[in-house]
């Protein structure tokens, strides 16, 4: 990852491949120069000349070639996204039309842009903090509409503002704590002990709340993983189907053809839930079913959430198929006891009222659905949602979903506990003030304030190319 922001760097910043359109993009100090060489208006008008966001149409010439006919974009430093100079052509979508055009320029006095290097560069230059950088790519890979807000917010400030007011504060009374150990002969106290301690409290809870966010980020930036697991032969594959609204599983009366997993994701009221269909449990001689049953219980581990979905039918046959249902529940509950279990009872359709009654008031909790008919689909999804909070969303309160920022979190948590604990014990100020230095320099972590070559080399090398 080069740092040097004095070349200028060219890249592409739409996928790569045919389309209508593709977009060129160019920073550094010589970018607008760079294109004015090779650009002719189409209304004689000079490149150079003209004011930031600006747009102009033309031909890039190479030679006597013409390359395309594009639009050329310029905006000048530093009211542009990396701070810099910036060009952007759209050209045609041809992949031979963008490498011509980005060839030129490349023999003529640009280099290929690193991997997030335009945001680097945005970085660098003081356009957005590293948190707000970071969301930038989060933007980009965002699948649905809670990640998308989440990122949004990211992107502009609203985490950044409240770790930067943190450490602001905490900044002002390091300050004044210094001020006393250069003082320290004369014992004098320039820092208000009890407005300390009211703002080492405020900063504790504050930081255990964002941390706490991180679970409830983490999964809605990846998606929730659902398994759904049962015995074979119970619609499991069904239920998928009509979860995602299209035949993605194989489904036959035979027991057993579902023999390794099946994951797809969908979108349910903003947040992504990735459903698992798993291998039908169940005592079997089959090397392959076996192998997939044994995929089975890793995916239940994986998982945030188990469907456990049985065949009504088949439970109301038996005169001990309620009894053995209920032992079955309990052993599932006592393997994975932190993990939310919806049981589902599948075949409403062929089931009359008074038989789906008794099995309901034998079994507690227990969603009635037809995967056939998609009966029951809806409250499933519902119930769903139910297992994730969302009134962090709505409140637009601050979410952690990066997981370098949770851990700076966690280590900062940990430097203002130590310095609670200096407090409570009455510890000498420059003991309380190590401690306090921990936790600014890893609240700096988290925005760029405090940082290294090494640190953004690993981030912005996760950045794709052209952005």
């Amino acid at each position: 990852m080069q740092t040097t922001t004095n070349d200028t760097i060219i890249a592409l910043a739409t996928p790569s491949g045919a389309g209508a359109i593709a977009v060129i993009r160019l920073s550094g100090p010589d970018a607008i120069l760079l294109v004015s060489n090779y650009f002719i208006s189409s209304f004689n008008k000079k490149l150079k000349k003209q004011k930031s966001h600006t747009i102009l149409l033309g031909n890039i010439i190479d030679g006597d070639k013409t390359l395309d006919q594009v639009l050329v974009s310029i905006f000048k430093n530093p009211n542009s996204y990396t701070g810099e100079n910036v060009v952007e052509i759209s050209c045609h979508g041809s992949p031979y039309i963008q490498q011509q055009i980005i060839q030129l320029f490349l023999r003529n006095g640009c280099r290929m842009a690193d991997a997030g290097e335009f945001t680097l560069r945005a970085f660098l230059n003081g356009k957005m903090d590293l948190s707000q950088a970071e969301a930038v790519a989060d933007l980009i890979s965002s699948e649905n509409e809670a990640s998308h807000q989440i990122a949004m917010q990211q992107m502009r400030g609203g985490f950044s503002n409240e770790i930067k007011n943190l450490r602001d504060q905490l900044l002002n009374f390091a300050s004044l704590i210094e001020l006393e150990l250069d003082f320290a002969e004369e014992d004098v106290e320039f820092a208000d002990r009890s407005a300390f301690i009211a703002l080492v409290n405020k900063i504790s809870v504050v930081l255990k709340g964002l941390i706490d966010s991180f679970a409830v980020g983490n999964v809605i930036k990846n998606g929730i993983p659902v398994a759904i697991v049962g015995e074979p032969n119970v619609g499991k594959s069904t239920l998928l189907n009509a979860l995602l609204n299209e035949e993605r599983a194989i489904v036959s009366d035979i027991a057993g053809t579902t023999r390794d997993t099946i994951e797809d994701e969908i979108s349910i009221g903003g947040i992504g839930f990735r459903f698992i269909d798993t291998a039908g449990i169940r005592d079997t001689k089959d090397v392959v079913e076996s192998i997939g049953i044994k995929k089975t219980f890793e995916k239940i581990e994986q998982a945030q959430v188990v469907l456990f979905l049985v065949d009504t039918k088949e439970v109301l046959s038996s005169a001990l198929g309620v009894q053995n249902l209920v032992i079955e529940i309990e052993k599932i509950k006592n393997k994975y006891p932190l993990k939310p279990l919806l049981v589902i009872a599948n075949k409403r359709d062929i089931l009359s009222n008074e038989e789906m009654e008794n099995l309901s008031s034998s079994v507690s909790n227990l969603l009635p659905i037809s995967a056939k008919t998609g009966e029951g689909v809806d409250t499933l999804k519902n119930k769903l949602l139910e297992f994730v909070n969302t009134g962090a969303l709505r409140n637009n309160e601050t979410i952690v979903t990066n997981t370098r920022h949770y851990d700076s979190l966690l280590k900062a948590l940990e430097a203002i506990q130590k310095v609670q604990f200096g407090i409570d014990e009455e510890l000498p100020s420059d003991l309380m003030a190590i401690d306090v230095k921990d936790a600014l320099s890893h609240l700096g972590e988290i925005t760029g304030q405090v940082t290294n070559d090494e640190l953004l080399g690993n981030i912005f090398a996760n950045f794709c190319i052209g952005k």
